[in-house]
């Protein structure tokens, strides 16, 4: 029921989706983190859950979701529960090498987070859409 409440307060919100867009589940590695790409290859993203991990605890403690975007410029999003930030300057890039893969037209519920592929980029959002980022190569926005 919460999926569908979700669902439907982002189609009120105008992140429409495509009439077939589906719900997928995606899988943590044994760390914990959740990692996937775009179809493109372009954007990449590791969701890291409440408390973090044996190797990496957000600042805020998390949970946290942190994408890549490679071209035109390389440039990262972190979403946590209450900000996102767009950084410009990467000291550790790392994108895309994920193997699961968020088609266009999926969506995904992950750590208080949701993402929705399509072709035009990925936009994810807090559960109550609060605060969240559209990425593509045509540009980044947070909120």
């Amino acid at each position: 029921m919460f999926r569908s409440l979700m669902l439907g307060a982002a189609l009120a919100a105008g992140l429409a989706l495509p009439a077939a867009a589906a719900e997928v589940e995606l899988e943590a590695a044994e760390s914990g983190q959740i990692e996937f790409v775009m179809p493109s290859g372009n954007i990449g993203c590791i969701v890291t859950p409440e408390g973090g991990t044996d190797v990496y605890e957000p600042e805020d403690g998390g949970p946290e979701i942190m994408c890549d975007r490679v071209e035109p410029d390389y440039v990262r999003v972190v979403l946590g529960t209450d900000t996102a930030e767009e950084l410009d300057e990467v000291g550790d890039p790392s994108c895309c090498g994920a193997e699961q893969v968020l088609h266009y037209g999926e969506w995904a519920s992950v750590e208080g987070f949701v993402c929705y592929s399509k072709r035009t980029g990925l936009t994810c959002t807090t559960e109550d859409e609060a605060h969240g980022f559209q990425m593509a190569r045509s540009g980044i926005e947070t909120w």
